[in-house]
């Protein structure tokens, strides 16, 4: 093989090469974090630990953030009947900018029998973002309202963020998505997120340069052969 078509062949492999690392760079970084919860119940304070999932998908403008609990928290002295239960939580955003998402939940679908861990279901809420740049997604204050009584859980062991994922803040063009009103996605997979399609979007223009600058050597050094001959 001629030293030519060696370097050719080079620069061909150098750009699908770059373009492979595009496509996989992760588009977000999420984990489920263990959330020590303090609750303060009528009949006295309680404590409990559930792993928090916490996904993000890009919806219009914004980002639907849905916190899921792994594990039961608090309980009740008496049954609790079907549909008796009302969950909500809120979610701290961090990094680029500080802001809290409420998400709130359906009732529990089933009875709860007394002195069983409440298992809660999945909350749900919208992140719009203002800002463009990281930002970190972390479980905060949980509420139950049953029976007509409150029970507030704070998170005691000031737990890691869940999710972090990169967003576009209203009114910016171009970048990646994250997770509704300032709440994955992302999402980013790790959940399912809104930025992996701008990942991918970003690795195939990438792609699209970079093979276009290894055909433009093909077609000059061929040039350049036509035109010694």
């Amino acid at each position: 093989m001629s030293d030519r078509k060696r370097s050719t062949a080079l620069a061909l492999a150098s750009a699908l090469a770059a373009a492979a690392v595009l496509l996989a760079a992760p588009a977000a970084h999420a984990d489920v974090v263990d959330v020590a919860y303090d609750c303060k119940t009528p009949i006295g304070d309680k404590s409990a630990v559930s792993p928090i999932d916490i996904k993000a998908v890009k919806e219009g403008g914004g980002y639907k953030l849905t916190m899921s609990f792994q594990k039961g928290v608090s309980s009740s002295p008496v049954e609790l009947g079907k549909g008796a239960m009302s969950p909500s939580a809120v979610i701290l955003v961090g990094g680029a900018e500080k802001a809290s998402v409420p998400v709130s939940g359906a009732s529990n679908p089933e009875a709860v029998p007394a002195n069983t861990p409440i298992k809660i279901t999945d909350l749900s809420g919208t992140y719009t973002p203002k800002k463009s740049g990281k930002v970190t997604f972390t479980a905060g204050v949980l509420t139950i309202k049953a029976l007509g009584t409150t029970t507030t859980c704070t998170p005691g062991n000031s737990p890691k963020p869940s999710l972090e994922m990169d967003v576009t803040g209203a009114g910016s063009s171009g970048g990646s998505g994250g997770s509704g009103e300032s709440e994955g996605t992302a999402e980013d997979t790790l959940p399912q997120t809104g930025p992996t399609d701008s990942a991918l979007a970003l690795g195939t223009l990438g792609a699209t340069v970079l093979l276009t600058g290894a055909a433009g050597v093909l077609w000059l050094t061929r040039r350049g052969q036509r035109a010694r001959s």
